[in-house]
């Protein structure tokens, strides 16, 4: 199954929002700029509630595939400036930049930005407004924020994908036909 085409969700439900909320030092001012602007991206800090991976869209898309076939899929996902947003577990970004580092998955993961604990990301509008052109500054949400405590990958998930997007396998396919 693809992710493309049976995950996207462009809304962020109330159990979400408080949880994209909490990663503010303010999260009552975060809902209440929400309330009055809900078609406005925010930024974020990083660190605390997540921590977020950004990969090349096309990239992005392969690595989202492999954490759906290979069984954990994903938490929230957003798209943004040609980027892909994955979010992950808090402390989750430094360990996959260390991981990443070593020169046998140097060669095959292309570049990507690991937002941790100091950094800060913009995220998409908690919502679309109607009948509203996409806007390509305010990036949309992939798979959108549904709960207080969504499921966040870690560093060692993240990095298995990224390696078997890298070298164009599938893991579930893979051990199936090889009856691993």
């Amino acid at each position: 199954m693809d992710i493309w085409t049976y995950q996207t969700v462009e809304y962020v439900t109330a159990a979400g929002e408080a949880w994209l909320a909490s990663a503010s030092d303010y999260p009552r001012s975060m809902r209440a700029l929400w309330e009055s602007r809900p078609w406005a991206p925010a930024v974020l800090p990083c660190g605390k509630t997540f921590d977020v991976i950004s990969l090349p869209a096309v990239f992005g898309r392969r690595v989202l595939d492999e954490l759906w076939a290979s069984g954990p899929g994903c938490g929230p996902v957003a798209s943004y400036r040609g980027r892909t947003l994955l979010f992950v577990q808090p402390g989750a970004a430094p360990r996959l930049r260390t991981l990443l580092a070593w020169e046998e998955w140097a060669r095959d993961v292309p570049p990507l930005l690991c937002h941790g604990l100091g950094d800060a990301v913009t995220v998409p509008p908690v919502q679309r407004m109607l009948d509203a052109p996409d806007s390509p500054g305010a990036g949309r949400w992939i798979v959108a924020p549904d709960s207080s405590e969504p499921w966040l990958p870690g560093a060692a998930v993240v990095l298995w994908a990224c390696v078997r997007a890298a070298r164009g396998q599938n893991s579930g396919r893979d051990r199936v036909s090889n009856g691993d």
